[in-house]
């Protein structure tokens, strides 16, 4: 017999507080009583072949078992909505694309509500609606009326509305770039964001209250993710540390890199690496590396690493020679790769240290990230 969704929101609630996802009794509570069926909607996508592919197939509701779909549904993991704009169930075969919507794995969902310091009380915004599944825990735990949610994507918002509906929820939901938040329900105790960024819009320091948090991962096109918890000052500026942990959302659509065409590599200066290029295959290396070229694309992995300036047009390529050394070449304005290994050596200087090292502080002059403390080696973000 399909056990009741009941008892599989039990049991998905118990294996998240056995694996170390969820600690609080009220979350807990909420992932009991939230159905998270009526969140993955109509369809899903599921990949196809190797991790790095990008082919989808829709998995719809309707053609699959009962027991299935609830062993789906339950599963702590992410599931995809959205490939380019289009809704899985709008889907009738495979096809090629990358991710735009999601209902994230429960445990990170709780996890970052948590981080967040989120409790009874607080009015909180949230920053990419989804499917709506994690809407639904906060307005469980906070009330509909302290729940404010923003999604930029019109068929995934109201996707995410009709679920909330038929969950009982009526939270404000708000269609449009959540990276200028909602001033009218301003101020708020709590911003948390379920995309990444380049950097902290100000409009949401200026949403939050005196003592306030805000929650999100930066991010970058050379795909380094730091999960960083903010704290609002009484003068509108923020500052805090990045969080433990290996957590990446989907870039905020604004913050993602202007189209390109055909990628040419044209011959530039050779020179010796200082560094083995593969650190940037690292989690903290490929953030440390982004945090110096900011503005780069990187392709390829181990050895041979291309970086390529969306801004100016410089390019960095490297590639091994002999038995283990690395040549970089060069070209354009911006020396892509002496900025890059000048980063990498002050990290390693520092122990190699995880993300976790590492803090933000905003003022009206900047963002800088910093290594260990706010009067370390630091980094502007390109705000």
């Amino acid at each position: 017999m399909t056990p009741s969704t009941e008892t599989l929101r039990q049991r998905l609630a118990a294996s998240l507080s056995d694996d170390d996802w969820l600690h609080d009794g009220m979350w807990r509570a909420a992932v009991e009583a939230e159905p998270r069926e009526l969140f993955l909607g109509p369809a899903i996508f599921r990949q196809i072949g190797v991790p790095a592919s990008t082919a989808w197939t829709p998995v719809h509701r309707d053609s699959t078992p009962v027991d299935e779909w609830l062993d789906l549904t339950y599963r702590n993991e992410t599931w995809v909505t959205q490939i380019d704009g289009r809704l899985a169930e709008d889907a009738t075969e495979p096809l090629e694309g990358r991710p735009t919507s999601s209902s994230t794995l429960p445990g990170l969902v709780v996890q970052m509500i948590e981080r967040a310091g989120i409790g009874p009380g607080d009015r909180v915004l949230e920053i990419g609606t989804g499917t709506g599944y994690s809407t639904a825990l906060l307005c469980n735990v906070l009330g509909d009326r302290n729940v404010t949610s923003a999604e930029v994507d019109q068929d995934a918002a109201e996707r995410a509305r009709k679920a909330l509906d038929a969950a009982g929820h009526t939270p404000t939901l708000i269609i449009g770039d959540g990276l200028l938040g909602s001033p009218d329900g301003a101020p708020y105790d709590r911003l948390i964001a379920s995309c990444s960024a380049r950097f902290v819009p100000y409009t949401w320091l200026r949403q939050i209250k005196p003592g306030g948090t805000i929650l999100v991962t930066l991010a970058g096109w050379s795909f380094g993710h730091g999960l960083v918890r903010l704290t609002v000052d009484d003068e509108g500026e923020a500052s805090g540390r990045f969080l433990p942990g290996h957590t990446s959302f989907m870039m905020a659509r604004p913050h993602e890199r202007p189209p390109h065409g055909r990628l040419e590599f044209l011959p530039g200066d050779v020179r010796p690496s200082r560094i083995d290029p593969a650190l940037l295959d690292d989690w903290t290396g490929r953030f440390v590396g982004q945090l110096a070229a900011p503005s780069a694309e990187r392709f390829g992995g181990g050895a041979e690493q291309v970086c390529l300036d969306v801004a100016t047009g410089s390019q960095a390529r490297t590639r091994p020679v002999g038995s283990g050394g690395w040549v970089v070449e060069q070209r354009g304005p911006l020396k892509l790769w002496d900025a890059i290994e000048d980063a990498v050596e002050v990290w390693h200087a520092a122990g190699s240290p995880h993300v976790e090292a590492f803090g933000l502080t905003i003022t009206r002059e900047g963002q800088r990230v910093w290594l260990g403390d706010p009067d370390g080696p630091s980094w502007q973000l390109p705000v």
